[in-house]
């Protein structure tokens, strides 16, 4: 498998963090944890799909996920090619005009939010481009032309930055109060730029960084612990998130 990570150009970076040109030769199914990011796909050979409840749902060849608060398995082709775009988490507000709420634990087709002739010229161009920079190049062009620059919320932007420095521990009822705004604005604001409402963005940021102390050798994580209510709580958590339970993640790594 190949992965190759790009920086986007500097009119893009407020907005995207990443952009990836993931190759693949043999068919093969892989697991994907939930992350803080909206995820776009221009797949350029092959095809992709995920499981769910035991069905294979094939996702479109340009697409969306929203975030996800489960692990979700994916299988793809033999010879398959995509380009990914990993948005901050504030970026894809600034690109697709639906809430991004609405998005919630959904692929959708890019068709849903772009004209079908502009998405169409792009995956041709993409089929034929010469290589990974000439990808990459066509689709920050495609995602230029659809910007809407405009100043970030910041009360969601300070919300993020609040989650974020707590690890995703800090307690739902107080961030209203450190923004001085009550909660059902908020909720609604937050859900709208970010794609889910806080309690839920928290419990991501929280999981990912049990498992990154996990990853790290890490047996100190009795900050993440302690917002549990038990042991038990804590492994049911753990398996919806990651599939596996915290021990069988554990010696996956060794």
């Amino acid at each position: 498998m190949r992965f190759e990570v790009y920086l986007p150009c500097e009119q893009l970076l407020p907005y995207i963090r990443q952009i990836i040109i993931s190759e693949n030769d043999d068919a093969a199914s892989y697991t994907v944890l939930p992350d803080t990011n909206l995820v776009m796909g221009f797949q350029y050979r092959g095809r992709l799909s995920y499981l769910d409840g035991g069905n294979e749902n094939l996702l479109t060849t340009l697409g969306i996920t929203g975030l996800l608060d489960t692990y979700r398995v994916f299988q793809n082709t033999a010879g398959v090619g995509s380009v990914l775009v990993k948005f901050r988490e504030n970026g894809a507000a600034c690109l697709v005009r639906t809430p991004l709420h609405e998005l919630f634990c959904k692929s959708l087709s890019l068709e849903h939010f772009f004209s079908n002739s502009s998405l169409h010229e792009l995956e041709e161009q993409l089929v034929m481009a010469p290589g990974d920079l000439a990808r990459v190049r066509l689709v920050e062009d495609f995602l230029i032309s659809h910007l809407q620059e405009r100043p970030p919320d910041l009360l969601v932007q300070r919300a993020l930055e609040y989650i974020k420095l707590s690890k995703g521990t800090i307690r739902m009822q107080d961030l209203p109060s450190r923004l001085n705004i009550s909660a059902s604005p908020l909720e609604k604001r937050f859900r709208a730029e970010v794609g889910s409402a806080p309690k839920k963005f928290a419990t991501i940021v929280r999981a990912r960084h049990v498992i990154s102390a996990m990853e790290q050798g890490n047996q100190h994580i009795a900050e993440y612990l302690s917002s549990f209510y038990d042991q038990s709580h804590f492994i049911r958590y753990f398996k919806k998130f990651a599939g596996v339970t915290p021990e069988q993640f554990l010696k996956g790594l060794i």
